[in-house]
């Protein structure tokens, strides 16, 4: 009997000595198979701590890279090379160049969500789960740079109180939840909480009662008494909060939160990936080197 795609894709990680990395917003199926589903923080910690030679990476490009930075003896593939992320090509690294020499003495808080380019020349990363409690580590007086995302930045300033420098970069995905979609939804299920991605706008964000990471957001479901949540956050993560929550009903903020680029990869392609053993993601050491200092504090936060 031909073995199903999923046997054959377990087969063959066994044999190559692989583990599967999946994002929360990766299709069903493809979070299926994997031996890790989680956020960027989540992802980038599990990566570091595998003793895995081979990371099949399921989600965009800056994850796979992340993954190789802190991890430069091991292979690190993506199924699918055409999976980037918007955000990350608004913000080359020439736009934060140009910041730096405006602002000598600042530092630089980048998000994961930025090439490795980018994070070579940042003094810190950091993930929407753990982006306060980076900023809360910096001393006081010093000039923060927070790049690329200014909603995510714009969030972190609430909270902490600091001013930030901001860059104009954002989420084409989470930018398409409005705060009318929120309004709608809370006046039809008045009893449900809502929780958002701090990608979201502003206005957004105002109309939570929990502004969360996904990795938070999949805690918080586990963990709250309510039995009904809105989730202002890519409709990827459905499929996990279901499945970890069979009593509780989830309704998705905007049915139109869908990155496209998180859907390229599929079984086929992961299939593919382990067969031919592509497609290798492998930062020059000159970039990663650089960028390992800064990524190392995004993972080694002691509060994410």
């Amino acid at each position: 009997m031909r073995k199903s795609i999923t046997e054959r894709i377990r087969a063959l990680k066994e044999r190559r000595g692989a583990i599967i990395l999946a994002h929360n917003y990766q299709l069903p199926e493809v979070q299926d198979i994997a031996d890790y589903v989680g956020d960027s923080l989540g992802l980038s910690r599990k990566a570091a701590a595998s003793e895995a030679g081979v990371i099949v990476f399921c989600g965009v490009y800056f994850m796979a890279e992340t993954a190789s930075i802190l991890c430069p003896d091991k292979s690190v593939l993506i199924p699918d090379v055409r999976a980037g992320c918007p955000m990350v090509d608004m913000a080359p690294v020439e736009r934060l160049l140009e910041m730096k020499a405006r602002r000598p003495g600042a530092v630089v808080v980048s998000y994961v969500n930025s090439s490795a380019a980018v994070k070579a020349e940042s003094d810190y990363c950091c993930t929407s789960a753990n982006a306060v409690d980076v900023v809360e580590s910096i001393e006081a007086e010093t000039e923060i740079i927070f790049f690329p995302d200014k909603y995510l930045g714009s969030y972190v300033a609430s909270q902490t109180g600091r001013s930030l420098i901001l860059y104009d970069g954002y989420c084409p995905t989470h930018v398409r939840i409005l705060a009318a979609d929120i309004l709608r939804l809370k006046q039809e299920h008045p009893g449900a909480e809502v929780m958002v991605h701090p990608e979201c706008t502003a206005e957004v964000v105002a109309l939570a009662d929990r502004t969360l990471s996904t990795g938070g957001m999949c805690r918080y479901a586990r963990e709250c008494s309510s039995e009904e949540l809105i989730m202002g956050t890519e409709v990827g993560l459905l499929h996990r909060l279901r499945k970890e929550n069979p009593g509780k009903r989830f309704y998705p903020a905007s049915e139109a939160a869908v990155c496209p680029n998180m859907k390229r990869i599929d079984l086929q392609n992961v299939l593919w990936s382990l067969e031919e053993m592509k497609h290798e993601v492998r930062v020059p050491e000159a970039v990663r080197a650089r960028a390992a200092a800064a990524v190392d504090r995004m993972v080694e936060t002691v509060k994410a």
